[in-house]
């Protein structure tokens, strides 16, 4: 490979012998080099088919961006004809384009638009390289291209990259299934030829208390909720436990069924005591796990929107005294959730230790985001800024949300020292190239394996680093925690699942083949 600036290691030159035999997925950590996999791979391939194209696409454009970026540092100059494709560039912009480019990065949407309007067609690519793979489910553009690629391509071959397919084994088939994968990679942070190439991540759980008052307050919304909850029970319209997710199903249900033209009094009634349900819900999330501003917040909104007579059940959900009471009893509080408090401690217990370190931050929504900026502004050494996703619709000037050329600022001032702590959404967790940073806090744990393996890959790479999450005793966080750990370990019995029943198929055909 001296065409590399960089040496690759050797669990890297061992999983790409198998890259270039079988279609196959890649699964690391963040952070342990799958790019680098990838662009291997590419040379070879490049070189096989010197006039065919290498396709690599990413779910957004600063990912895309950065494979690009990627790439050109890692091949010589001038040795092929390297393009990004963007929704910006006009169609007929890209289909010139893809006439002579050689590389070319993208998002998905942008190939799979051009597909469906026979811009091109993908006979020509010798390497479907996807990032983040585990998307390739569904309606998904992935799972689009990739039916395309494989009855179009005259010489096949298929990477796909993911730090975490998911811990559900039927999902993870499907995945393969879709991508036509004939093998999988996997490495963990534990593997023999991976350990000795990271440096060691110390792990601490932090449970904070669950405020007397904060429980108070949560009887009373609880009571409505289990209220509003049996009702859907009695109304036969909920069959199973009730919770974030099981809520969200039965609201589609009923709305399917709502929109064929079955509009029964029973199931219209189930509609309103179902998304009261999942207000209320999410007003226990916002109190248990997240900050008593957003809560209060949230509230108000519910106040504002039955004054604006946007929902029957709202208009009756705030003329309950139980839950008027519990805004006043919210008002009334002087101090915050603990873990805020928890949180500052944290920060400049580690700007003790290291004046230089780099802190990375997780909370869920962006109003905690932002109120954990505010409150670390207060400490002497904290530089702290917020990174999030772009504007949603609606939000106008009140937006937290970032451009993605402010997000690309953001991260290169992270880099060069100018911030020191970065408080993120879910928008760091996947493929971004963050520096490496010294700790990683979880201001709430995340159910989702993939989620949390993707957080946590953000430390410990270069020099030794701290992953720390939050948990709040008595709540929801509780169960959070330890469902990610059990759908961990669950997505690697899967995934050896997976790879004994890929050997069994290829052991099946070769016997096949042989009658």
């Amino acid at each position: 490979m001296k065409e590399l600036s960089i040496t690759p290691r050797d669990y890297q030159i061992s999983i790409l012998e198998t890259c270039r035999k079988k279609d196959c997925i890649v699964i690391l950590p963040t952070g342990t080099g799958k790019t680098l996999i990838a662009i291997m791979l590419a040379i070879e391939r490049f070189k096989l088919f010197p006039l065919k194209k290498i396709l690599i696409l990413a779910p957004t454009r600063p990912l895309v961006e950065q494979h690009f970026n990627s790439f050109q540092q890692n091949l010589p100059k001038n040795w092929a004809d390297l393009q990004i494709f963007t929704g910006k560039t006009p169609a007929e912009k890209r289909k010139k384009i893809w006439q002579t480019a050689e590389f070319i990065f993208s998002t998905p949407q942008c190939i799979s638009n051009d597909l469906k309007k026979n811009l091109y067609n993908l006979e020509d690519v010798c390497l479907l390289i996807v990032d983040e793979c585990h998307r390739c489910l569904k309606n998904y553009s992935y799972n689009f291209i990739a039916q395309k690629y494989k009855s179009q391509a005259e010489n096949r071959r298929i990477l796909g990259l993911t730090a975490s397919p998911g811990s559900d084994k039927e999902r993870i088939a499907k995945v393969c299934e879709n991508l036509g994968i004939q093998e999988v990679e996997i490495r963990t942070r534990d593997s023999p030829d991976v350990k000795p190439y990271l440096q060691e991540l110390e792990f601490q759980k932090i449970d904070v208390d669950f405020p007397p008052e904060f429980e108070e307050i949560r009887c009373l919304l609880k009571e409505i909720y289990n209220e509003k909850v049996q009702e859907l029970k009695n109304r036969k319209t909920l069959f199973t436990p009730a919770t974030k997710k099981t809520l969200l199903e039965t609201q589609r249900k009923i709305i399917r069924a709502l929109n064929s033209g079955t509009r029964s009094p029973n199931l219209m009634l189930s509609a309103s005591a179902c998304a009261v349900a999942i207000k209320l819900q999410h007003a226990l999330e916002l109190l248990e796990t997240q900050t008593l501003t957003s809560f209060i917040a949230y509230m108000k909104n519910l106040f504002s929107q039955a004054e604006q007579k946007k929902s029957r059940g709202v208009q009756r959900l705030v003329k309950d005294k139980r839950f008027t009471t519990a805004y006043t009893l919210a008002t009334t509080l002087d101090f915050e959730h603990p873990k805020l408090h928890k949180l500052q401690e944290l920060i400049k217990e580690q700007f003790k230790k290291n004046p230089n370190s780099k802190i990375l931050i997780f909370a869920q929504f962006r109003d905690t985001v932002k109120k954990i900026s505010d409150n670390l502004n207060k400490i002497p050494n904290a530089k702290p800024a917020i990174f999030v996703g772009q504007a949603k619709k609606g939000e106008g000037k009140n937006s937290t949300g970032l451009k993605q050329s402010e997000q690309k600022k953001i991260i290169q001032d992270f880099s060069s020292g100018k911030i020191n702590v970065v408080v993120a959404t879910s928008i760091a967790e996947e493929g971004l190239d963050i520096p490496e940073v010294s700790q990683v806090i979880f201001y709430e744990p995340v159910p989702s394996a993939i989620r949390s393996i993707q957080r946590r890959g953000r430390t410990a790479r270069l020099s030794p680093g701290t992953l720390k999450i939050l948990i709040t005793k008595n709540t929801r966080d509780q169960s959070y925690h330890y469902a990610s750990r059990a759908r961990e370990k669950n997505m690697h019995k899967a995934i050896n699942e997976i790879k004994k029943q890929l050997s069994e198929d290829k052991q099946k055909k070769l016997f096949q083949q042989k009658l």
